[in-house]
């Protein structure tokens, strides 16, 4: 059996076209939506809602809470909260995309927990750190929320900042902000980052071996840093490396929190080597780091393989009972 052919143009594989005044073109038809589950049913052990975050900026957030939990009158148990951020290179996709709708359904079912999924600005109409900001944003309204289901169902105390690919990246960034910051009631236990999105200017050695890889090759990779930093800095910057310069102050403030935090990955992701880097950065300034790196599993595997989510969210289950002794 041949070998798939190595991506050439990064452009047309994320269906993209960039426009003479900076902005792109995207093709949402590669995309499927799905709208919330607000009615309570069989058919939906979970259910969703959304809810408008900032009017000026065109952010929202999709809430789910598992279905026992609203037809439960009697207990008074709160739930743990998950906030959990999208994937897509800071360029692409959204909240309600299909997958990310179906992946935080399961979790909340699965952990039995609340589920925040906030959306964010995207690049390169909105360049970071304007994801990070609209990421911190969404804490902020958590955490002044008078939403029935956070302030009924949801126990405030025990929440995670979790993100898939650049929303990994991102939960890493808005945890390094958090850390630094009074959110009471909400408080912070750890973070799950999820094949997180990071780069740097010299290729590392999974860069080099899965050059031709057929997820997010380095290729697609540089497409997105290009349209999401700043503009004028590389990918040594502390946005994209965030091993550069000895890392962020930030992590020890992290590791005195005691917050837990897992990095997930697989080996065979281009960005295996630098996800190592991140999570050997943060044991080395005192945080406390579980690594799962899976055998055979692409950049984001259990986004696009169901079968593969239960194992993950067992895992991350170990971390919320962890975090709470």
């Amino acid at each position: 059996m041949s070998e798939p052919s190595p991506i050439s143009d990064p452009y047309a594989y994320l269906n993209i076209v960039k426009n003479p005044d900076g902005s792109i073109t995207r093709d949402l038809t590669k995309f499927p939506c799905t709208p919330a589950t607000p009615d309570p049913s069989p058919l939906h052990p979970v259910v969703s809602k959304d809810i408008s975050v900032n009017k000026s900026n065109s952010t929202w957030m999709r809430l789910y809470i598992p279905s026992s939990t609203l037809n439960d009158t009697v207990s008074s148990q709160k739930l743990p909260l998950v906030v959990y951020y999208h994937g897509g290179g800071f360029v692409l996709c959204s909240v309600d995309l299909q997958v990310f709708h179906d992946f935080c359904s399961d979790m909340a079912r699965d952990l039995n927990a609340i589920v925040a999924s906030p959306s964010y600005r995207l690049a390169p109409e909105h360049r970071l750190p304007a994801a990070y900001d609209d990421g911190v944003e969404a804490l902020e309204w958590i955490r002044n929320s008078d939403d029935e289901w956070i302030k009924s169902h949801a126990d405030l105390s025990n929440a995670f900042l979790m993100g898939t690919s650049a929303g990994g990246n991102l939960a890493y960034n808005v945890g390094i902000r958090s850390a630094a910051s009074d959110l009471s009631p909400l408080r912070i236990r750890g973070m799950i980052l999820h094949h997180p999105f990071f780069g740097g200017e010299e290729r590392c050695g999974s860069e080099i071996r899965l050059v031709n890889d057929q997820v997010c090759p380095p290729i697609v990779a540089d497409v997105f840093w290009d349209l999401c930093l700043p503009v004028g800095v590389d990918r040594d910057h502390e946005y994209s490396n965030p091993t550069v310069g000895d890392g962020s102050g930030g992590l020890e403030k992290i590791g005195r929190l005691r917050w837990k935090v897992m990095v997930v990955g697989g080996e065979e992701d281009s960005m295996v080597d630098r996800q190592r880097d991140v999570a050997k950065l943060m044991r080395k300034k005192g945080v406390e780091v579980v690594e799962q790196f899976n055998d055979g599993d692409v950049h984001g595997a259990e986004i696009g393989d169901p079968s593969k989510r239960k194992p993950l969210f067992i895992s991350i289950g170990k971390i919320i009972s962890s975090a709470a002794l």
